[in-house]
Formats: C-alpha cells, structure tokens, sequence
C-alpha cells in the first residue's frame, strides 16, 4: 500500500574499531527531510561511546507507538464531534530479559492526558471507546508483539492537568 523511507548514516572517521572503541552516534534522515541525531542508549553502550543527547532505538520504538496511538485519537475523536485542545503522552517503555541473553522492549505504557473543549468533551465512556479504537487501529501496534497499556489520567475538563 505504501513505503516508509528512513536512511541511517554512521561513519567511523579516525576512532579505532576494534575493541567497541568507536561512537554509535549516527544520523536518522527521513523522506521528508527531517534529521535527527540518533545512538545507542547510554543505558546499553557507556559514554563516550554513545550520545545521551541523542534519540535512541528504544526511545524512538516508545515514542512511534505513542505518536500513532495519539494520532488515530485525534482522529477519531473528530470524527465524533469532539474537540481536543491538547494531548500529551508521557510514555514509558520497560525493557525485559525474555531469554537468556535476549532482551526486549516487552510493554510499552501510554499514559495519555487529554483536556477537551468543554462544550465539546467526551465522557469518560466515551474516552475509554476512543482509545480502545485508536489502539486497534495503530499500525504499529498492529505490526509488534509488545504489550501496549493504555494508562489514563485528565480526561475530562474538570480535570486538573
């Protein structure tokens, strides 16, 4: 139906390969022109070896699955009548040993805070139907494994934020 272009960039330049001795910073280039500094997690690879100001592998997997989750909201909830003034998801992702020497990023919690327009606003039903059908519908959710919880909070007007 259609592609989805990413080209990754990394060049060793002057650092010694053997030994691990080299960064794993590289560049993420995407159709559209976007570029973003990319590495290994500092959690996986020590600096000087990897760039904590990067965005890495396991970073960017938590953050697609909750853009798509957020868009199909958006999505639907304007399908519905609703009016959503702001959406913001403070995702986590909870990497797991699932074999010897196999790890995996085995759930992914979305922890959505949405504020409605208050003369436009879903009921806490209604929220919970939203986000039962953005899940079904995401893509990735559709294309991985992972467990994927949807954790609510700020669903209402009323709600604090």
């Amino acid at each position: 139906m259609s592609e989805h272009v990413a080209t990754i960039a990394w060049n060793r330049g002057d650092a010694l390969f053997r030994g691990g001795r080299y960064s794993r910073a590289h560049e993420w280039r995407f159709d559209g022109g976007a570029k973003v500094m990319a590495s290994a997690s500092p959690d996986i690879v020590p600096t000087p070896w990897s760039d904590p100001g990067a965005v890495d592998p396991e970073e960017a997997f938590v953050a697609a699955l909750s853009s798509c989750h957020m868009l199909w909201f958006l999505s639907l909830a304007a399908a519905k009548g609703f009016i959503v003034d702001s959406y913001e998801d403070e995702a986590i992702g909870h990497m797991q040993e699932i074999a010897p020497d196999k790890l995996a990023i085995a759930e992914v919690v979305l922890r959505p805070r949405v504020q409605f327009d208050p003369a436009h606003a879903a009921d806490h039903a209604q929220v919970d139907a939203l986000h039962h059908a953005a899940h079904e519908r995401c893509f990735l959710a559709n294309s991985v494994k992972t467990r994927i919880r949807v954790e609510q909070g700020g669903n209402t007007p009323e709600s604090p934020r």
